[in-house]
């Protein structure tokens, strides 16, 4: 992998190697944009099958989180951490400190937050190197779990999307096949039920389909049942990737809305569903409520206010259907515009100012 090439093709900031030989840390952070702030993103903690593997991972995913962010319309731009370690064997408080005293020598470029591997505990181990971290536990004045807010984002987009393929948001009435039922799913689930939804629910976890049965009514299918069922939305919730050329074939929902992150295999599967009239709400869009959830503690964390911002998720997914309809593109393609677009008034902004700087500089 040549790395500077790669950086220079997407436009990355920065990439960090973190060693300790002591506690065994092996962790890469990368830095892709903080033009609209600092660096936002969760630390996963994952077996990757190769060195290589784990640095794609993290500047994979931290270009994701500046997409994320500058959606949101936060003040902050992306990043990630990967740490390469098996989370159920490998953890221990001399890694995570050590990786905090890394986060903290990039004295802000960079906070980051609880991913996949890691948890609210690994987070306050973190909090005892330093201050650039989120998601740690609400004795310390944190928002605590994210799931129940980025649930309730979903659910608010899901609306937006069900207005536009049915001229009404009103979700009384509407089958929504949910595939996966993690915390997120479940409480996605309750909101969806006390509308007077009907659910379609799936996952390999038979007990937590089960819950999900007996607390709200759902109807359970197989796994692989899931994408033909008849529904007027499908909720991807679980493993990403699962709009693909062989589920597209069997779907028959007119709207596409979930909590799970990289739901299109391939960007030429948007252009098929955009085709097809199936309205996409893109899943970095939808699901960013943990994120603006936990970008709140940066302020000293107000729940109301973090929910407010949280319902505007609504109007972000309204946005981007009114981009994808007015360009005649997809809704993937709308949703990187208005990101980009953003990103780029503060550039132009930030350039402007400088200029004017130097031009009153110049004159003395």
């Amino acid at each position: 992998m040549e790395i500077f090439k790669y950086l220079e093709k997407y436009d990355y900031e920065q990439l960090v190697f973190c060693q300790d030989k002591q506690s065994g840390l092996k962790a890469i952070i990368a830095i892709h944009d903080t033009t609209l702030g600092p660096a936002l993103g969760g630390t996963r903690m994952w077996t990757y099958e190769s060195e290589e593997a784990a640095i794609e991972d993290a500047l994979r995913l931290a270009k994701g989180m500046t997409y994320k962010n500058a959606a949101a319309g936060l003040n902050l731009g992306g990043g990630k951490t990967v740490i390469i370690g098996d989370p159920r064997k490998d953890k221990s408080e001399e890694l995570f400190r050590a990786f905090g005293r890394y986060v903290q020598g990039l004295n802000g470029r960079y906070i980051t937050a609880e991913d996949v591997g890691t948890t609210v505990a690994d987070m306050d181990l973190i909090h005892e190197e330093t201050d650039f971290v989120t998601g740690i536990s609400p004795a310390f004045g944190s928002s605590g779990n994210p799931s129940p807010v980025t649930a309730y984002g979903v659910y608010r987009g899901m609306k937006a999307a069900a207005k536009a393929a049915f001229g009404s948001d009103s979700l009384e009435g509407k089958v929504v096949a949910i595939q996966g039922v993690g915390n997120v799913a479940y409480t996605l689930c309750r909101h969806l039920h006390e509308e007077g939804a009907k659910l379609i629910v799936t996952d390999i976890n038979k007990e937590a389909v089960q819950r999900a049965v007996d607390d709200f009514g759902a109807k359970a299918v197989d796994p692989n049942e899931i994408y033909g069922v008849d529904c007027d939305i499908y909720a991807p919730c679980a493993l990403g990737a699962t709009i693909n050329d062989q589920t597209i074939p069997l779907l028959k929902a007119k709207v596409i809305a979930g909590s799970a992150n990289n739901q299109l295999k391939d960007t030429t599967h948007g252009d098929i569903i955009h085709e097809m009239g199936i309205v996409y709400a893109p899943d970095y869009v939808i699901n960013a409520g943990g994120v603006i959830n936990v970008a709140d503690e940066l302020y000293g964390y107000n729940y109301d206010r973090a929910m407010k911002k949280v319902e505007q998720i609504y109007t972000s997914i309204e946005r981007v259907i009114e981009i994808s309809r007015r360009d005649g593109i997809p809704t993937y393609v709308a949703a990187d515009r208005m990101a980009e677009e953003r990103i780029e008034k503060m550039r132009n902004s930030r350039s402007q100012f400088l200029r004017n700087g130097h031009n009153i500089l110049s004159r003395r």
